[in-house]
């Protein structure tokens, strides 16, 4: 066999290492969430790729539940820190104490030394501890009195807001907002789907109990690496690029995708592949990928807010205005 075939063989296991892993894991949620399963889908990409995810939705939608039961299937350390107004940031780092019998300062480590962190209600904190939180997501490390101390690998932040409450709330600068690789919103289920939950209302502490580990933290590093082995031609990377740029161009917009936004674009396309199974990307991975990366990477005009224009629905018009690579 020569050496090109072999590297073919290797992605192609790879992809479909991926694809049984994921069916594993989705089967998982999906057991315990009902009505969520494109999100839990996104969910899931995201920690295949290392990239954090927003939450956004009205209270009682099953947010927490969506990140709880997502832990419950990683053999992983996970925490939740429950944002407030007075959260310090210290109380998400960690601080140092002194131990009088020995007159020396120990470190103790806050929430955030975890693998999977649930950060309930982000846009409650002050923006002082809601820095502390983002500063550990980009750099993979916090810094007390000088010292940097890595945080765990893989180390994976969900964070939940809602859209809808304003008064006494901190609501996430553009700049920070760019560290979360994609905004997901969680929508009412269907009549069919709150139907269903209604009816099954009673079995779903029992189902979210009886989740099993799927996956080992080893295992999902080297599920890392392999996504980041799938094939992206130079049609599907210039589509992409012309989408972000296309975001800039765009006169209903102010603020477009940055270069950061192409790259959250590629790595989630090139994972959505490896989930079906390819170890290459498809112009239909990015298109699946495209609001949930760029929704909260873009301000529109003032003009078109007034007009009515959701965010959404711009970015729609601007991937059907761009052809699709053959």
């Amino acid at each position: 066999m020569q050496k090109g075939d072999s590297e073919m063989e290797n992605r192609t296991l790879g992809g479909n290492r991926i694809a049984e892993t994921t069916e594993r894991v989705l089967g998982q949620l999906e057991s315990a969430v009902l009505g969520s399963n494109l999100n839990l889908r996104l969910l899931w990409a995201n920690l295949l790729t290392g990239g954090h995810v927003l939450l956004e939705g009205v209270p009682g939608l099953g947010k927490t539940l969506m990140v709880r039961s997502l832990a419950r299937t990683v053999d992983a350390s996970f925490s939740r820190i429950q944002f407030t107004p007075d959260l310090m940031p210290s109380d998400v780092t960690g601080t140092k104490v002194y131990d009088p019998q020995s007159g020396r300062f120990s470190f103790k480590k806050g929430p955030v030394f975890t693998h999977l962190l649930l950060a309930d209600e982000i846009n409650r904190t002050p923006p002082k501890t809601q820095a502390a939180l983002l500063e550990a997501m980009e750099e993979g490390q916090v810094s007390i009195d000088g010292e940097s101390m890595p945080l765990p690998s893989p180390f994976f932040v969900v964070a939940t807001q809602n859209p809808l409450e304003y008064e006494g709330t901190y609501p996430l600068p553009e700049a920070q907002l760019d560290r979360f690789s994609v905004k997901l919103i969680i929508d009412y289920p269907a009549e069919e789907e709150e139907a269903a939950l209604l009816r099954e209302h009673r079995l779903s502490a029992g189902r979210e109990s009886n989740l099993k580990k799927v996956v080992g933290i080893e295992e999902l590093l080297a599920l890392r690496e392999e996504v980041d082995r799938i094939t992206v031609e130079e049609s599907v990377l210039r589509y992409i690029t012309a989408i972000v740029r296309g975001t800039r161009q765009d006169p209903r917009i102010t603020l477009g995708g940055s270069p950061r936004a192409g790259l959250s674009l590629l790595a989630l396309s090139r994972a959505l592949a490896a989930m079906d199974g390819r170890h290459f990307v498809t112009p239909d991975d990015v298109i699946t990928a495209v609001k949930p990366v760029l929704r909260h990477r873009i301000i529109l005009a003032s003009e078109a807010e007034l007009e009515g224009m959701k965010t959404d629905d711009v970015i729609e018009e601007i991937v059907r205005s761009i052809p699709v690579p053959r």
